[in-house]
C-alpha cells in the first residue's frame, strides 16, 4: 500500500512522523509526503532518514491563491511521478490543490481529513465553497470529533457516507513524562506555590478560543477562591486587548500570560495545574483535552471537539452549557465541590481509550484498506 500525505503551512508534524515511524517498524505501508512551505521543511530529513520519499514544494501562504495555483500543477506532476494507491491531503491549503491534483492525476482512492473544518465559517465565508468542493472531490473524508462530523455534513454538505470518524491520538508515553525537576522549576517561573486552585489554558490567543470568557470566568472565580491562578499559554493577537481587560478588571495578581511554554515541558505543565479550562465556540479537535486529560488534570470546558466526545459531565470532567464566563465559573465550582482527584483518573482512562495514537493509526489503516477493496 502506497500513501501519498500533502502537508501545508509547517516545519515539522509530530502525527506525519509517528505514521512514518509506525510503518517503518511494521512495514505494510510505503509512505510519500509532498510538503507545501516557504523554504524546505525539518521534517525532510527525518522522513528521508526513514526511507520515504519527500518533496518540498514552494508555498507561502501569505499569498494564498497564487501559491494554490502554483502549487496545483506541481502537485499533479509529482503524484503521476509517484502513482500513489491513495493520496491523502491534511490542511486546507493543501488540501485544495491537492484533492484536485489527485483527481487530474488520475489517483482512485482521495482522502482528507478535516483539520480545520468551521475556520472558514466563522471568518471567512467567501472560502467555504472551497471546503464543500475538497468534499465533493474526495472520496472518503476523515472527521476528527463528532461535532466536527456534524459540521461536514450540515454546513458543508458532506454526504454521510463519506465521512469516517477517526479522532486525533498522541501517544501517552511522550506527552505524559512529568519531571520533578521541571515541575518545580516551573512552578517557580509562574508562582504557583501556594496559590489554590491553579487553572490552566492552553491555547492561541485568538477571539474563537474565548478567553475574553475565561477572563470573566477568573473575575467570578477569585470572590470564592481568592489564591486562584490564571496561567494562559500561547501567543496571539489578542495578547494586548487580553492584557488590557485583565488590567480592566483587576485582575493582574490573578492571571498569568506565560507564552508558550516549550513542547518538552508541556507535561510538566499540566502537572502543576489543579483544573484545564478550555472556551473555544468551534474545536474541530483540540489535542490540549488529550493532553490534560492523559495527565489526570480534570478538564472544564465548553461543549465542543473531543471535550463533546470524551467527557461525560461530572464524571471524567465538566461541560458547561454555555460558553461564558458565568457557565465556566459555575463548571469550576462544580468540579472543586466534587472530587477533582477522581474525575481526573476517569478523564485519564477514557483519554487512553479514545485519543491513543494507536486508535488514530488502527483507524486510519483500516479506512485505507477499506477504500482500496471497494476499488479493487
Amino acid at each position: 500500500m502506497h500513501v501519498l500525505h500533502t502537508f501545508a503551512n509547517n516545519d515539522s508534524v509530530p502525527y506525519l512522523s509517528w505514521f512514518a515511524e509506525r510503518a517503518k517498524s511494521e512495514g505494510g505501508i510505503q509512505y510519500s509526503f509532498l510538503l507545501l512551505y516557504p523554504k524546505p521543511p525539518a521534517m525532510m530529513e527525518e522522513m528521508q532518514a526513514l526511507g520515504f520519499d519527500c518533496t518540498w514544494i514552494p508555498y507561502n501562504d501569505k499569498h494564498r491563491k497564487s501559491g494554490m495555483l502554483r502549487a496545483l500543477p506541481l502537485l499533479w506532476w509529482h503524484m503521476r511521478r509517484i502513482r500513489p494507491d491513495i493520496v491523502h491531503c491534511n490542511l486546507f491549503d493543501d488540501s485544495l490543490p491537492g484533492v484536485i491534483a489527485a483527481w487530474l492525476a488520475g489517483i482512485k482512492v482521495r482522502v482528507t481529513t478535516k483539520q480545520d473544518a468551521g475556520y472558514h465559517w466563522m471568518h471567512a465565508q467567501k472560502w467555504v465553497r472551497m471546503d464543500r468542493l475538497i468534499s465533493m472531490l474526495s472520496t472518503h473524508v476523515i472527521a476528527i470529533s463528532g461535532e466536527n462530523r456534524r459540521f461536514l455534513i450540515d454546513k458543508e454538505g458532506t454526504p454521510p457516507d463519506k465521512i469516517t470518524l477517526v479522532h486525533n491520538g498522541i501517544p501517552p508515553e511522550r506527552f505524559t513524562a512529568q519531571d520533578p525537576a521541571t515541575m518545580e522549576g516551573l512552578a517557580q517561573r509562574f508562582g504557583t506555590k501556594a496559590r489554590f486552585p491553579v487553572i490552566g489554558t492552553v491555547a492561541r490567543l485568538i477571539e474563537w478560543k474565548g478567553h475574553r470568557h475565561l477572563v470573566d470566568a477568573a473575575r467570578l472565580i477569585v470572590r470564592k477562591h481568592p489564591k486562584a491562578l490564571f496561567l494562559f499559554c500561547g501567543t496571539g493577537a489578542l495578547e494586548a486587548p487580553l492584557k488590557a481587560l485583565v488590567h480592566d478588571e483587576g485582575l493582574e495578581d490573578h492571571i498569568l500570560f506565560t507564552g508558550w511554554v516549550d513542547r518538552s515541558e508541556m507535561a510538566s505543565f499540566y502537572g502543576i495545574l489543579d483544573i484545564y479550562m478550555h472556551a473555544a465556540i468551534l474545536e474541530p479537535f483540540g489535542l490540549v483535552y488529550a493532553e490534560a486529560m492523559m495527565n489526570r488534570i480534570p478538564v472544564v470546558s465548553t461543549p465542543t471537539g473531543a471535550a463533546l466526545d470524551a467527557i461525560q459531565d461530572g464524571y471524567n470532567g465538566i461541560l458547561v452549557a454555555e460558553r461564558s464566563g458565568e457557565a465556566l465559573a459555575d463548571g469550576v465550582h462544580r468540579l472543586l465541590q466534587g472530587d477533582p482527584g477522581a474525575m481526573g483518573k476517569a478523564g485519564e482512562t477514557t483519554a487512553l481509550e479514545m485519543f491513543n495514537f494507536n486508535v488514530m493509526w488502527r483507524g486510519t489503516v483500516g479506512l485505507y484498506q477499506n477504500a482500496l477493496q471497494q476499488r479493487s
